[in-house]
């Protein structure tokens, strides 16, 4: 079991408590707000292939070992990640269908 720098209390009222940062300025609920906005604008994931804002679907296939290196070695050859390949390969497949 890994412990946690971090332990969960009870709900608090920033407005009423005095809780202070490791600098020792106040953390009133205001201030927690926009602390949380800039953490969430610096939160970053893999872009979107749907679009802006919106969700790309995952697919997920099982495949032999071999089919696997091949794929990986592949991608190392081109330079790209074996998800660019595997999207390449199927638009192509899917538009000679």
């Amino acid at each position: 079991m890994v412990k946690s720098k971090y332990v969960m209390g009870r709900d608090i009222d920033l407005d009423k408590e005095v809780i202070r940062d490791s600098q020792g300025k106040r953390i009133t609920r205001k201030r927690a707000e926009k602390i949380v906005e800039e953490v969430l604008a610096q939160a970053v994931g893999r872009p979107s292939l749907t679009g802006p804002s919106k969700v790309s679907p995952e697919i997920k296939a099982r495949v032999p070992e071999k089919l696997k290196k091949a794929l990986e070695k592949e991608a190392k050859r081109q330079g790209q990640t074996p998800s660019a390949v595997i999207r390449q390969a199927l638009e192509e497949y899917l538009d000679t269908a």
